[in-house]
């Protein structure tokens, strides 16, 4: 199993953080499964970053095994969504850029992938680009999006990576994160929803 990750797929995200350039193909990177954090279990903050920042996403679970998918098959390849968080060594991951190095330390560390409990997408309409979804720190709302908003749809994501590598049975993909995303401190309660349905709930420690 593998966990794909978009980066850069909400154009106001896009902005704050500085991202000017408009990317002509998906930016994707890995994240190991290692990286997973199970619904309910606590998030433990790294002693090797003073500035891990939470990003929201909306997750989608890989349901069958595919390669040079092409567009317009791509929904037939997942069948179920959640709310994901991926958790970023922002000060790691300033340093590498500025090396000139790959993210992977910086998004890749352990439990650095939270997942919640994932809903059929059938559940939803069956479009998974109608979804609207947020995240609540200790009861306020961080961050709200769409999926209508992403710059890279999800059927595109899938066709584009099925170009490089096989998608397997269960495989992951964290499809990018809307403006909002901030640093974590010890003790924060984080609760990722799709609609008004409750998905991720968790503990910082």
């Amino acid at each position: 199993m593998k966990i794909l990750a978009v980066g850069m797929n909400y154009a106001q995200h896009n902005t704050e953080l500085g991202h000017k350039e408009k990317n002509e193909e998906p930016v994707l990177f890995l994240k190991p499964d290692s990286s997973i954090l199970r619904n309910g279990s606590p998030f433990f903050l790294p002693d090797f970053s003073q500035n891990i920042h939470y990003e929201a996403e909306v997750v989608v679970r890989i349901c069958r095994l595919g390669r040079h998918i092409a567009p317009k098959f791509a929904h037939r390849y997942y069948d179920a969504v959640t709310v994901g968080i991926d958790f970023t060594a922002r000060d790691l991951q300033q340093r590498l850029r500025e090396k000139g190095l790959p993210w992977l330390l910086s998004k890749g560390f352990d439990a650095s992938a939270a997942l919640g409990d994932f809903i059929p997408l059938a559940d939803l309409g069956n479009d998974v680009q109608n979804i609207d979804f947020h995240l609540d720190i200790d009861g306020k709302t961080v961050q709200h999006g769409h999926t209508s908003d992403m710059l890279f749809k999800v059927d595109e994501i899938i066709s584009y990576v099925s170009k490089f590598m096989t998608l397997k049975i269960g495989d992951l993909l964290y499809t990018g994160t809307p403006a909002g995303v901030g640093p974590v401190v010890v003790n924060q309660h984080l609760q990722g929803y799709i609609g008004d349905k409750n998905v991720l709930d968790f503990y910082v420690r």
